[in-house]
């Protein structure tokens, strides 16, 4: 438990973005942001706020941590007005705002494709669909989709079509590929917390505790050092393939949903101290 303030001293102010009342498949997110509230309130001042009214409450806070929020396309003028009043203010965001994973958008899958990292194949123009497997199905998705918004299963045809169709390079195509199981790690700044996995690739959040190999964590680190983001949350999510390696499914470092609940109370307890210091180390 984080130590009292001296007495008359003043706590860092923290607001919480989060969608309390957005209904995720499979996970409750206000749950784990109520719990996370209740715990980071033993070191900050702490308050909870819609991402709507984020860019309007910002003055007031020293810190902004980016929680479970929801999808940033259903609120995307909301979050550029956030972006641009953060910036204008110079005030500490968590995570910081320079990550290069979806954060960003899903662009980052295109390049790492093109670069012949190990990600699940993916293209973002009609051009390219020739260099990916040929399989019955592909998946097309928005790069600014999120929580599985929008995704839909094609056929080769259908993912030209809707690729020649859309707005320049704003959907992705893939391969649907068959796996074994989905597996993710979960990071602070650059220190592995924890894994989980789907054991039932149908089931994406019936997750259990993953007892990660030196290898597991050789594939996710080196997707934390791709991103250079020096402090935040991160979650790696990859495919376990039928041929025993692991794809990049996502590198989440916007609002990863951390699946608290599905961890021990000693990992629960570990993530929370790193949390806390390391919002508390964050540059002001």
């Amino acid at each position: 438990m984080t130590a009292a303030s001296p007495a008359g001293a003043r706590r860092p102010s923290l607001l919480l973005v989060t969608d309390l009342a957005y209904e995720a498949r499979g996970r409750r997110y206000c749950d784990e942001d109520i719990y996370l509230s209740s715990r980071l309130r033993e070191a900050f001042d702490v308050a909870l706020c819609h991402p709507r009214d984020a860019a309007a409450l910002l003055p007031g806070f020293d810190t902004v941590l980016v929680r479970n929020s929801g999808p940033v396309l259903h609120y995307r003028g909301a979050y550029d007005a956030f972006l641009v009043r953060a910036r204008e203010l110079g005030t500490a965001v968590y995570n910081p705002l320079d990550g290069r994973g979806d954060m960003a958008g899903k662009e980052y899958l295109v390049e790492m494709s093109a670069a012949g990292l190990p990600v699940i194949p993916t293209v973002d123009r009609a051009a390219d669909l020739a260099g990916l497997p040929d399989v019955a199905q592909y998946v097309v998705k928005p790069k600014l989709g999120a929580d599985s918004v929008g995704l839909r299963f094609v056929t080769a045809a259908e993912a030209r079509a809707e690729l020649e169709e859309a707005a320049e390079c704003s959907l992705l195509v893939q391969p649907r590929i068959d796996f074994r199981h989905e597996v993710s790690f979960y990071f602070v700044d650059h220190d592995f917390q924890y894994a989980l996995y789907a054991p039932d690739p149908e089931r994406r959040w019936v997750l259990e505790p993953y007892a990660a190999s030196a290898e597991d964590l050789e594939f996710a680190r080196r997707f934390i050092d791709w991103n250079t983001l020096d402090h935040g949350i991160q979650r790696v999510d990859g495919c376990r393939t039928a041929d025993g390696g692991l794809l990049l499914v996502e590198l989440e470092d916007l609002n990863p949903y951390l699946s608290l609940d599905r961890v021990g109370k000693d990992v629960r307890e570990a993530f929370v101290a790193r949390l806390t210091t390391s919002i508390a180390s964050l540059p002001r």
